[in-house]
């Protein structure tokens, strides 16, 4: 980076909030608040205040209030960049936020470039297997057992591209076990052959580094964006 070092707010205090601090020391970037449950405890949550002059915030909350809190950063005039998931259903009313407040906002279910590319390969491959019916095709996500929702993000994401190419819908199976970051894998089973093509995180700063890379491409942007956008149009 260039110029003065990025300041970033962290709302969160999960697992990602705190790898997100931890690289971006190592990043030069600044982070001027870390909103977790401490630091909120005499608060009724994030404010303005507690944004501390921020050029972007990154939000690894809950589904349950990812909604408020991108409202109070889109009130602040603080871009947010979004890694919660299980709150999509709200995207649309989200979005007409974004744009009566000129602000700026990007969302992603998942900040990992090789994810980016399964995406686009499961989305190929959903097209070459069109009308293959032999092929039973079905998608397992694996993640820890703290994560909140299930299906994940990613997964429901890669479905939506497999199935527009596929023509059928591709069911899922979550598991939720251990300290796995993530790992997603699709399948397609023939009666005398398998494919699989799959994506394994093996440590959480894959995601933490997308998204301080997603905070500094969003200064001095506005709008609604996601990581198709952070990759450029080669990648979509």
């Amino acid at each position: 980076m260039t110029g003065a070092p990025l300041k970033v707010a962290i709302i969160g205090g999960g697992l990602m909030g705190h790898a997100v601090r931890e690289l971006a020391d190592e990043r030069g970037v600044t982070v001027v608040g870390m909103l977790d449950r401490a630091a909120m405890e005499d608060e009724s949550g994030v404010t303005k205040d507690l944004l501390s002059g921020a050029d972007v915030a990154l939000e690894f909350s809950t589904p349950s209030t990812a909604v408020a809190n991108i409202g109070v950063c889109l009130d602040a005039g603080c871009p947010v960049v979004v890694g919660t998931t299980g709150w999509y259903e709200q995207l649309p009313a989200v979005e007409a936020s974004v744009e009566a407040s000129g602000g700026s906002l990007l969302w992603a279910s998942n900040f990992s470039v090789g994810i980016a590319l399964l995406a686009k390969l499961v989305e190929r491959a959903g097209e070459l297997a069109s009308g293959l019916e032999q092929f039973d095709v079905q998608m397992t996500e694996t993640h820890h057992t703290a994560k909140r929702d299930a299906p994940s993000g990613t997964a429901l994401t890669l479905e939506g591209e497999m199935s527009r190419t596929l023509g059928r819908r591709v069911p899922i199976t979550s598991v939720r076990t251990g300290f796995v970051p993530g790992t997603h894998e699709v399948t397609l089973d023939g009666p005398f052959e398998r494919i699989t093509l799959a994506h394994e995180a093996r440590d959480r700063r894959v995601f933490a580094d997308g998204a301080l890379t997603a905070a500094a491409w969003l200064t001095g942007r506005k709008g609604v964006f996601t990581m198709a956008d952070v990759f450029g149009e080669e990648n979509r």
